[in-house]
């Protein structure tokens, strides 16, 4: 079984999974919609790429404020993890994502990609970068058992 991760954006969402080891993540895909409030065709993608990759859990970003608290983003990823638990019946964790867009902006710009191409693929490194985060996480604990 596999990981997925999802950096849940007001119009995207970027998705990576997991290796079967649970050691690396993958970029997959970033998902459009028109409007913050559509979710059907983008739940409807998720639960196809949760049945493609045969995953059993969701690490969704979780936008917490850098003083800690929780803003109005990180409401909004509350609520699409109480949707996609009941549409999915997985657990979906919330991960903490400070800084992943800026960590994957970086990654992009060293590579040479300007900022209109980075536009296109930086919800999807976002993804990576919280789903690694995830399972460097449990490998850290499964290695100090």
């Amino acid at each position: 079984m596999r990981i997925m991760g999802l950096d849940y954006g007001s119009v995207t969402v970027g998705v990576a999974i997991s290796d079967s080891l649970l050691l690396t993540a993958q970029g997959i895909e970033v998902i459009r919609r028109k409007q913050e409030n559509k979710l059907r065709r983008t739940l409807a993608r998720i639960e196809e790429l949760i049945k493609e990759y045969e995953v059993s859990k969701i690490v969704l970003g979780y936008p917490k404020n850098m003083n800690n608290t929780i803003g109005e983003r990180a409401k909004k990823s509350e609520e699409f993890a109480e949707l996609l638990k009941k549409r999915t019946s997985l657990e979906v964790i919330l991960w903490d994502e400070r800084l992943t867009t800026v960590a994957a902006s970086q990654v992009l710009t060293e590579g040479g990609l300007g900022y209109t191409k980075q536009e296109a693929v930086i919800d999807k490194i976002a993804a990576v970068f919280i789903l690694q985060g995830y399972l460097d996480k449990l490998y850290n604990e499964k290695n100090n058992e």
